[in-house]
Formats: C-alpha cells, structure tokens, sequence
C-alpha cells in the first residue's frame, strides 16, 4: 500500500487545488470565532445608517458604487477581468462603502476579519429615536390593549376585581392617548374602535363586581355617542342590569329598545331578547304578555326552554287546552343532536374502536348530551306539573301525557314518567296505587324492571313487609346488578334481621358501584357501630362528613362514637357543630349538658340543660337536673318552680291514660293556675265535664232504685191503671255518652234500666248504659223482667260543647 502511494505522489495531481478554500467562505468555524460571535450578538461591527451628504446624490442617499472587485482599464487586453477574490495580490478599488470585514489585498489564506479590527472600531448604530410624539402614541395605544387584555383574562380566572381595576387603568390610558392626539394635532386619528373597547370593557367590568349604577353610566356614554355603530344593542344589557335590579318595566322597556335597533337578518339575537322580554312579564304577573311572546318564539324558532315557559304560563292561568297544545309543541322541538348509531362500531377494528371511543368523550358530545338531558328534565317537570290540571284526575292526566311522549322522539321517557307517576302517587299517600303501577314494570327492560323492583322493595320495607322488600330486592338486583339503591335495600332487608356482617357487604358492593352513595355509607357506618367496629364505623362518618357538610345526623353519630370511644372533648366539639346547624334542637342541648356535666362543668351543663328546657319544657329528665341544680345552689323559690313544671308533666301524662279522673284534672287545674299558662281554660272546661257526667250517673243510678220502689209499691197497692211521674231529665247527648265495652259486658239490671229511662215521658234524649262500677250490680228485681218496648229509632247524635265558653271558677280549685 505504501509503494502506490508513493507512485500517486509522483504522478501529477489532477484534482490539485481543490482542497485548497478562501477562508472567507469558511462557514464550519464560525461558532469558535470570538469575533463573529461578537458581532452577531452586539451591534458592534455594523453597518451605520447613511446620514451624510454626498456630491452627486441625493440628501442621504447611497452613492453608485462599483461592482464587487476590479475592472480592466480601458487600454487593457481583452481578457477576462479578474477580482481580488481570486487574484492574489490585486488592489481591490475603493468604493463609496467599503465592506465591512473586508480587505483590498484580501487573498487565499487571508484571515476573516468581520469586525475590521485592523482598521479601528467601527461608528456606533444611531439609537431609535423614541421621544418624537407618533412614537409616544403607538406606545400608549399597545398600552391600552395590554390592559383590555389583561382585565378579560383576570375576569375568566374570576378576579373580578382585579379585572376592573385594569378595566380603569385602561380608561386612563385612553384618556391619555386622546389629549395627546390633540395636543400633536392628529385628532381626526383616533381610533373609535379602541375606544368603544375601553368604554365597553369597563361597563362589562363594573356590572360583575355590582357596580349597577357606574356600568349604567358608562353604557349611557357609549349608547348616546352617535359615532359608535350598532351601540344600540349594548341596550340588551342596560335591560339585563335592571332586570337584576328588579325594576323590570324598566328591563322591558331597554329591551324593546334593542329589539327595535336590530334588524331582522339577525333572528337569533331578537329571539333571545323576546325570551328576556317575556321572563320579565312572568316575574310582573303578567302571564298575557309573556305568552304573547312565547307564542311568537315558538312559532318562528321553537326551543325547549320557551316552550317550558309557555306551558308555565298557561298553567298559571288555568287554560287547559292550551296546556296541552303546549305540551304536543314541547316535545316536538328538535334537539340538532345525531342518532347515537354512529357511536357503534361497525366492525371489530381496534382502531376505530378507540376512534370512536374518543368521540363519545370529547366536548361536542358532552354538550350533545347535557341538552338532551335538560329537554328531558323540562319534559319529565312539565308533565307532572300540568296532570292533575289538564283531565279529571291526576292519572288520567299522567297517561295523557305517558301517549303523547310515546309518539315522540322521546320515547324512552315513557317508561320513566310512569315511574314518576308512581312516586306521585306515593307523594299523595296512596300506597296501593303506587304498589300497583310499579308491578306493571314487572316484563319491562332491565333497567326499568331494576327501578320498579327497587321502588316496591322500599315501600315493603317501610311498610315493616320484610319477606316482601327482601323478595323485590332480589328481582331489582337481578335485572340490573350494578344498581346501588337495590343493592343498599338488600343490604337494609338484611340488618333488620341482625345478619350485620352480610348486610356489610351489601354496602360494600354498592360502594363499589358508586362511591358517592352517601346512603350506603351511612348505612354501612351504622352496621359498624352495631358490631362494635367503631373505628371503622368513624372512618365511615367522617367520609360522609367530608361529602355532607351539613348534615346534622352524620355529626351527631359522630359524637356518638366519640362518646362510645371515651373521647368527651371530641364529642362536645362535634355537638357544638352540630348546633350550629340546629340551634334549636333540644335533645342535642341537653346531651350537651350531659356531657359538661359528666366533666364536672356544672356552669356550662347548667346553661345547655336550660336552653334545652326552654325549647321543649316537657323533658322530665331536663326538669329533674334544672331543679337539683337549683336546691344544690340553695335557690328553693327556683327550684320549685321545676318540680311544679315535672308534677305537671306527670299529671299531664295521667290525664292522657285516665281522661275521666276528676283528682288529676283538679290538680292540673290548680298548677297550671299557679304556673300561669293557658291551659287552665281547657283542663277546668273538662273538669266541670267530668264531674257533671259523675253527677248525672249518680242521678240516674238513685231515679233508677227510686222508680223501681215505687213501681213495687204501687202495683201491690192497685191492680188497676196507674201512672209514674218521673223527674224530667234534661240531659245532653254529649253527657250520656259512654265509649266503653259492648252490651255484653253490662248486667241485666243496666239493660232494663236502659229500657226504662227511654220510655220517660219528659226525655227525648237517647241514652248509652254507663259502665259497670257506676251500677248496683247485685240489685235483683222481684218483679222480674218488664215487657220490651216497641224499638224505635233513636235520635242522631250530635256533638255539643256546653261548656266551652264557661270561665274557671274557684270551686273548681282544689284545696
């Protein structure tokens, strides 16, 4: 290899040359070049601007200079002529502007020089002049811009008031901007529409953060500037603002004058201004009005809201017809949204599976969906609002409503609405219609046969129908596994029969399926507790709690297992919390007190078990704790007043088992007297009751042996005819009234007695056997039994109070 190459060097290189470059094009070396580098990143090494005057040109302007290199003189050969670029040693000839980095001997193998070091710094670049007053104004207007830019990004982070001060500060930038164009004599170039920006920004600014009267103000400055072009749609919002003021004459008013201002092309902005218009008669009362303009919407662009609106109105006035008229046009409005089949895959390609899985999710398709759902919502609301208006009754009006969906595009809500129909009627307290409309659902699809069976599986269980809840249970859960309220009602069938552990799982399961299920969290919480798990059953609460905020009941169990955990502080503070949601709550109060009293702070247990006393007095154990406080204190005269408020609850409690004890009334009578309540009336009232029924069964009782002695006497005295006065017994129906045992708890002797005082000359009243221990059971008539009267029909009772308007006397008193 060495020997060829040796020959290679002998023979005559014919590429000679080639390897050999200029340096000045050398392009490989330019990022270690210090000065390049210097030059690219400073100004230093650059051409200045022309400024000087040269002979033959004009002011400023560049001389003709000569092309790059040399030229052959005139008296030359006529041979090619040659620049300094690859002659070596030729004079390059000078020109006007000499290059900048160049030489005139500059040759092959010559260093590159931008910066024309050998020959002296060059002359600095001349700095932008940025003080002359058209530079001063550019400025500002970007100014202005940045600042308007800067308030509509603040106001979508929501910093509202961040965003009005930019808002303002942009005013001023403005007015600035204006005076200096005046003051430079450019006043015809002020731009209206950076204006119209600032001013509208600002307005738009003041109405967010409820300045109401400064954004009128700064509307009211655009409107009247007749300069500014379709200014008078900016009305729509002057209307707006009143209309949060609630000055809504006013709102119509701005409104109509928008609406006047804007051409027909523009059909969408007027109909969204006649639906301003009439939301503003609905909130006056005028139900004629807004249906003017919602009839006039629904007629050139329907939509589902409007249409919503329509059958409030006629609903408010009681037009049935048109009710229903509205409802056919509610549920014909077309929704813009496609069929759901294109979300199916035809085949079974994996890529356009994902494709189409994309779809389902990206933000077209969550609109889509959110306004079907609103349309249903509007459907499903109108509906059983206008059943029991639009037919006799409310079902007839549901199922008017159930055909009309079914021939719709929504005919999946069919189904839902006889759902619907069921909890209305559970609403009503009709429980068997309820029950029956739900088992129809029994062959429907899964997920309404899961519904149904769910629905019925809550009313057994609330109805204490275990076999039943459990049974309906089971078929919601099968139709539809995954649904957790059917799960949570199993799980509720089995904690009512103690099988906590299973009923664990139940929950569980329905967590899984739906974390946020507050229900079977709460649920699952309380079967922790009843197994003795009580951390776990914590754990469970204050999840809840971090879901719930203010739910009373999870606060409260919280306490509870805190108390069970021997942690009193913990419990105090949950109750505290807890009262802060019902302050008014006696039994939290009073356990409250409890709990202070159990730590020895009698002040603070005094104070809860007296708030608790103040909002329910009838709380013995309260009274009880309020009057030992009081004797432990040494304050008699107070406690007193407890003891009388439990003797008087006592007593009350008395009176509601034995309503015909004449001591217990007497004795309510005279506390209620000493404690000055209002009840006096009404515990007198039926004491005097009590004691003249007691008096007229006395009566009765004593006429009767009298009548019995005479009649034995007389009959043996005469066989002939006879007659029998009897004391005329003016007795009320009320009075002779007797809610006791049947007929065949009484004795033969009450049941003649009976007959006789029926057949008084002087009474009309019917009469009722009174109870046994008022009669004189061992009375045996010698006569033996009289002959039956004829049976006649009695009276029809009627209830009478004599002594309602009766004032307490102080013989009622006792002693």
């Amino acid at each position: 290899m060495e020997n060829v190459h040796l020959a290679a060097e002998d023979e005559d290189d014919l590429y000679s040359g080639y390897n050999d470059y200029n340096p000045t094009f050398d392009s490989e070396e330019l990022d270690n070049d210090v000065g390049f580098q210097q030059a690219v990143r400073t100004s230093h090494g650059r051409r200045p601007p022309m400024t000087a005057k040269f002979p033959g040109t004009a002011l400023g302007g560049r001389p003709i200079g000569t092309s790059f290199g040399s030229r052959m003189p005139m008296g030359s050969s006529m041979g090619r002529p040659t620049t300094g670029a690859v002659q070596d040693g030729a004079a390059r000839p000078m020109t006007a502007v000499r290059a900048a980095g160049y030489s005139s001997s500059l040759a092959r193998g010559s260093t590159f020089d931008p910066l024309g070091q050998s020959r002296g710094p060059a002359p600095p670049l001349e700095a932008k002049n940025e003080d002359t007053p058209e530079e001063k104004i550019k400025i500002l207007e970007k100014k202005v811009n940045d600042l308007i830019e800067e308030s509509c990004l603040a106001q979508g982070n929501g910093d509202l008031q961040l965003a009005l001060e930019k808002a303002k500060e942009a005013g001023r930038k403005e007015r600035a901007l204006v005076r200096q164009r005046e003051q430079t004599g450019t006043a015809d170039h002020i731009t209206l529409d950076l204006t119209y920006s600032v001013l509208f920004n600002l307005a738009n600014q003041y109405a967010n953060n409820d300045m109401n009267t400064e954004a009128l103000n700064t509307y009211q400055v655009i409107v009247k500037n007749k300069m500014f072009n379709n200014a008078g749609r900016l009305k729509v919002n002057m209307g707006n603002i009143y209309f949060k003021q609630k000055n809504y004459p006013k709102a119509i008013k701005f409104y109509r004058m928008a609406l006047d201002q804007i051409s027909n092309a523009h059909t969408e902005m007027r109909i969204k201004i006649m639906q301003n218009i009439g939301v503003s008669f609905i909130r006056m009362g005028q139900y004629s009005d807004a249906i003017t303009s919602f009839d006039h919407i629904m007629s050139e662009s329907p939509n589902i809201k409007t249409g919503f609106n329509l059958i409030l109105c006629y609903y408010a006035i009681g037009d049935r017809e048109r009710m229903k008229k509205s409802f056919q046009k509610l549920i014909c409005v077309l929704l813009g949204i496609d069929e759901e089949d294109k979300y199916i895959s035809p085949n079974d390609d994996p890529h356009t599976n994902l494709l189409i899985e994309a779809i389902k999710n990206d933000q077209l398709h969550q609109m889509e969906r959110e306004r079907k759902a609103l349309a249903e919502k509007y459907i499903m609301t109108s509906a059983k609002l206008i059943a029991p208006a639009i037919e006799s009754t409310f079902a007839a009006g549901f199922d008017w409503c159930v055909d009309m969906v079914k021939s719709s595009q929504y005919v999946e809500l069919a189904n839902d609405l006889e759902i619907n129909k069921a909890i209305t009627y559970l609403r009503q307290k009709e429980f068997n219609q309820a029950v029956e409309t739900l088992k129809t659902f029994e062959k429907k699809d899964s997920r309404v046969k899961s519904a149904a069976a769910t629905n019925l599986s809550f009313l057994y269980f609330l109805e204490k129908d275990y076999d039943q809840a459990d049974r309906y249970a089971d078929l919601a859960m099968n139709a539809d596994r995954y649904n957790p309220a059917a799960l949570i009602n199993k799980g509720n069938t089995v904690f009512v029969k103690e099988d906590y552990e299973k009923a664990a799982e139940f929950y569980k399961e329905a967590l899984r399926n739906d974390s946020s299920c507050t229900e079977a969290l709460y649920n699952l919480g309380l079967t922790y507790k009843r197994l003795g798990r009580l951390e776990e059953a914590l754990d469970c609460f204050l999840k809840l709690h971090a879901i719930l905020r203010n739910s009373a009941q999870v606060m409260y169990q919280l306490a509870n297992l805190y108390e069970m955990l021997e942690d009193p502080h913990q419990a105090i503070e949950w109750l505290m919390q807890l009262i802060t949601v019902t302050p008014t709550d006696p039994h939290v109060l009073a356990k409250l007190g409890e709990l202070y009293d159990n730590e020895g702070d009698k002040s603070q247990a005094f104070q809860y078990y007296y708030e608790s006393f103040r909002y329910f007095p009838s709380n013995i154990e309260v009274i009880e704790w309020l009057g030992a406080y009081y004797i432990d204190t040494q304050f008699c005269e107070k406690a007193i007043q407890y003891f009388e408020r439990k003797a008087l609850e006592t007593y009350k409690d008395i009176h509601r088992k034995f309503p015909e004890n004449v001591e217990c009334l007497r004795f309510l009578v005279r506390l209620c007297t000493d404690m000055g309540l209002k009840e006096v009336q009404d515990y007198a009232t039926k004491l005097k009751k009590v004691e003249k029924m007691k008096e007229i069964r006395e009566q009765r009782v004593k006429s009767g042996r009298e009548s019995s002695a005479r009649g034995r006497r007389e009959g043996s005295a005469s066989s002939g005819k006879w007659t029998i006065l009897y004391p005329h017994l003016s007795v009320s129906k009320r009075q002779c009234s007797y809610s006791g045992q049947s007929s065949h708890g009484t004795s033969a002797k009450g049941e003649r007695l009976s007959v006789k005082l029926r057949s008084l000359p002087g009474s009309n009243e019917p009469y009722e056997a009174s109870s046994q221990r008022d009669l004189d059971a061992s009375y045996v008539d010698p006569l033996g039994p009289q002959m039956e009267r004829p049976k006649t029909a009695a009276k029809k009772r009627t209830e009478e109070d004599e002594f309602a308007d009766e004032e307490l006397g102080d013989d009622l008193l006792p002693e």
